[in-house]
């Protein structure tokens, strides 16, 4: 379902005011480009290269066959070069004994308990 004409012109209308009011952001937004576009490209990239790597198997040559890997991993970084993992919570904190950092996790308490508490 796309956007009525109204919708359309109001959105233009958010962004240039948001752009303008913010230099920061235009500035990483024409860096970044559209994520869209460039996982569209990665992955005709990696089908290329899926077909080039069969072809090296099939012809039973391989320097086309290492070739067409390099351009399949290639597809696939420029894919998820955008990519962006949402940030984990972290979990409550235990209220055992011994230190507790900032970088700590569950499994490295249960690895310390599991080792004496050191």
């Amino acid at each position: 379902m796309g956007l009525s004409e109204r919708e359309q012109k109001l959105l233009e209308e958010l962004e240039r005011g948001l752009i303008e009011s913010d230099s920061g952001f235009a500035a990483k937004v024409e860096r970044v480009g559209n994520p869209a576009s460039k996982l569209i490209a990665g992955i005709l990239l990696s089908i290329i290269g899926l077909g080039v790597l069969v072809t090296g198997v099939f012809i039973q040559f391989a320097a086309i066959g290492v070739l067409g890997f390099l351009v399949m991993l290639a597809g696939l970084v420029v894919a998820t070069s955008n990519l962006q993992l949402p940030q984990m919570p972290s979990g409550p904190k235990n209220s055992g004994s011994g230190p507790q950092g900032s970088g700590r996790n569950f499994f490295e308490d249960r690895w310390d308990k599991r080792q004496g508490g050191q």
